[in-house]
């Protein structure tokens, strides 16, 4: 089993590629401490800002001559204050994030998606805090189509590492901090949280991000998002009035089709109800793929109503391959003057 705090299968070449990137900003912060982003307020910084008529003491090497020429009044160019970004992580683990049939289990590549977000974080004196959702009530009729769940194969041998003490249907909150050793106690944090049977209240682990209100930065909402859209939909659109938000949906190639293995016997993770289906059958194996499609397109949907940057993260493929191409659209997007 993969250490908690370490990406899974990637070795040095995630670090290598997480350092070329930067995260994407586009709303102006607000923070005290000098940092690598665009501020509100007028100060010392890289980021042009508005001109205004030269003052006696004024800083000719700051002298706006396109703006002079134009005016014949001379002119000197004010600049953005350069701010630190503050992140905050919500991280849904439910029991359905207990369980993958690709390369790792969804719960790793949650981890190694927050490890990633906290490599790109954690510099400039920016800061990083999260909060954790696991355990809830079971819910019934789980599975594509309705919204709530999903119907995984059964499986043992769940790897459990060290929790913190949390109750049953419990959030857990760990303040932003900065600095690379504080952001390794939230990645063990994390990856040791114990999944507990049910499904965490996806919506009251986002709302936990807009109560009290914080400032201004990024907020990233790690989940299958196998909740109804309408538990979570609202508390994302109210997030994005303030941040910018990224939501990552984390899938398992046998949540979208099922394959052609005969009877497989499956069980609920989050209500411990056990099937048997028959998988020869095709016209199931149709409806179920018609059923999961419908509810995967019915996410993406509500998240873009919502105005969340939309990123899915599959369990049989590479993810940093799926972060970096993802980087790069946000990139190109923003240069054609847009940012979604």
């Amino acid at each position: 089993m993969t250490p908690p705090t370490r990406l899974p299968a990637t070795g040095d070449r995630s670090g290598a590629v997480l350092d070329r990137l930067q995260l994407m900003v586009t709303r102006k912060l607000d923070g005290l401490l000098q940092g690598d982003y665009a501020g509100l307020l007028p100060g010392p910084g890289s980021e042009a800002g508005e001109s205004r008529e030269y003052r006696p003491g004024d800083d000719v090497r700051r002298m706006d001559w396109p703006v002079t020429a134009r005016t014949t009044l001379p002119h000197v160019r004010r600049t953005v204050a350069d701010r630190e970004l503050e992140t905050w992580l919500a991280v849904d683990l439910s029991a359905s994030l207990d369980f993958g049939t690709g390369r790792w289990l969804k719960r790793d590549v949650v981890v190694a998606a927050a490890a990633a977000l906290a490599h790109l974080t954690v510099r400039g004196g920016n800061r990083i805090g999260a909060v954790i959702g696991t355990g809830a009530s079971a819910s019934a009729g789980n599975g594509p189509g309705s919204g709530t769940g999903s119907a995984v194969p059964a499986r043992t041998g769940r790897w459990r590492g060290d929790p913190p003490a949390t109750g049953p249907g419990t959030l857990l909150r760990l303040p932003a901090r900065s600095g690379r050793k504080e952001a390794q106690g939230l990645l063990r944090t994390i990856a040791g949280t114990e999944i507990r049977p049910g499904r965490s209240d996806l919506g009251a682990l986002v709302d936990t991000l807009n109560r009290p209100p914080r400032r201004r930065g990024v907020a990233v909402v790690i989940s299958d998002f196998l909740a109804p859209p309408q538990q979570w939909s609202r508390p994302i659109r109210k997030l994005r009035v303030r941040h910018d938000v990224l939501a990552i949906e984390v899938v398992d190639p046998r949540e979208l089709e099922l394959p052609d293995v005969g009877v497989l016997p499956v069980v609920d993770p989050e209500s411990g109800e056990l099937h048997e289906v028959q998988t020869a059958d095709p016209g199931l194996r149709r409806r179920y793929a018609e059923a999961a499609a419908a509810q995967r397109a019915a996410i993406a949907t509500a998240l873009r109503a919502a105005g969340a940057a939309h990123l899915r993260l599959r369990t049989d493929r590479d993810w940093l391959l799926d972060m970096v191409r993802f980087v790069a659209a946000q990139r190109h997007a923003r240069t054609r003057g847009t940012t979604r």
